[in-house]
């Protein structure tokens, strides 16, 4: 288990950059400008769409303001024509079913494709990778008191906008409540427009090489090499071109021991060894010294869940490329190490989130329900018991 000392943590108010930087993400400042750059002195400004938003609200005029959605059902959130944008999403649920947040999945559609640009299970969209609430507050998404998901990532549209929950589970979801501001456009947006995309993975458990080790440190794990991210974790894998802005990501130990000695490394344009390779987790998530002793919650990076270094212990990060995005022409491939060379068995839960051209790449299936879950495996190693 790698010690290191204690360091004082500062932190930086990210607003400002991040209202000067995300139109970097997808749009010309023709389109974004006037709010991604100084929103207060642009409000005397004539803007240029019209405001709308898709709700839950009673059409009857009442106070039954939420959706109910039965075993199986599609609650259709948005569908309506383009050229648009989606600027906010904010949703909240009442269900008996304590594994909603797994249950519930979100899917995006954006002119008219067949395959979804977003699946994920809502509460990984929102950063909830394992299952259960917290609050946190990023830039991009955050989780207010209470229960409340709200997302701030852009999404454009050139002809339609479709988005839908659906519900997976054996028990019906009693209340959804949801707001998604949007835009409509007169005219049709730039023809280099990216989209917005967001895939979920898991590996549940990722295996490890080897379960024959007490400690990370232990000299053979130390010195295993892993130079081209053979049997890395993968965020995400793309064709076509975009930026990768970022990622959450979950996980649930099965052994004891620091989950993050694993290194970040990115593929672009068909890389045979990443042209981006950092040297630790907790690095790559703009923390250090194993997150310290405390869980934080910054604009652009947290560990809004820190657990302690043994098995069953639960974590829960972020790290958003908003600053710089990592560019690709052809396509990327972004991964991490579960552990040195991957030879830790952990369960990890992830979204990454990018804009790219389409047609895009069609995920990999969505792992069943069951499987979604998180618990414990039997995978040996150091504090590992059989569930």
């Amino acid at each position: 288990m790698r010690r290191r000392p204690q360091l004082a943590m500062k932190r930086i108010s990210l607003l400002a950059i991040f209202c000067a930087l995300i139109s970097m993400l997808v749009l010309p400042n023709e389109i974004l400008g006037q709010d991604s750059f100084n929103w207060l002195s642009s409000l005397p400004q004539a803007k240029d769409y019209i405001q709308k938003r898709a709700s839950s609200y009673d059409r009857s005029g009442g106070n039954a303001d939420a959706r109910s959605i039965a075993a199986g059902e599609t609650l259709v959130l948005l569908e309506d024509a383009g050229p648009g944008l989606v600027s906010h999403i904010w949703a909240t649920i009442a269900s008996d079913d304590p594994h909603h947040l797994k249950a519930l999945v979100l899917r995006m559609y954006w002119d008219g494709e067949a395959a979804p640009s977003v699946e994920s299970p809502i509460g990984d969209f929102f950063g909830l990778g394992l299952g259960d609430y917290f609050l946190y507050d990023s830039l991009p998404l955050s989780v207010g008191s209470d229960k409340a998901l709200n997302c701030f990532f852009p999404m454009p549209f050139q002809k339609h906008a479709r988005i839908t929950v659906t519900n997976e589970g054996k028990q019906r979801v009693d209340s959804f409540y949801f707001n998604i501001e949007y835009r409509a456009y007169s005219k049709p947006l730039p023809a280099d427009t990216l989209y917005f995309h967001a895939q979920y993975r898991q590996a549940a458990p990722a295996k490890g090489w080897t379960n024959q080790w007490q400690n990370n440190s232990d000299p053979h794990i130390e010195a295993k090499k892993n130079l081209d991210g053979e049997g890395n974790y993968v965020w995400m894998e793309a064709t076509g071109k975009g930026h990768f802005v970022g990622v959450t990501m979950s996980v649930l130990q099965n052994q004891d021991g620091w989950w993050g000695e694993g290194d970040d490394m990115f593929f672009v344009d068909g890389e045979n060894r990443p042209s981006i390779n950092g040297t630790g987790s907790e690095d790559y998530f703009l923390g250090a010294w194993d997150f310290g002793n405390h869980a934080f919650s910054y604009g652009l990076y947290g560990a809004p869940v820190k657990g302690e270094e043994y098995a069953g212990s639960r974590s829960s990060v972020y790290r958003f490329h908003i600053d710089s995005p990592v560019t690709f022409t052809r396509s990327l491939r972004a991964t991490i190490e579960h552990g040195h060379a991957n030879h830790r068995s952990d369960n990890y839960f992830s979204v990454a989130y990018w804009y790219q051209t389409e047609p895009h790449t069609p995920f990999p299936a969505l792992p069943s329900l069951e499987e979604r879950i998180p618990r414990l495996y039997s995978v040996g190693g150091p504090g590992n018991v059989a569930k």
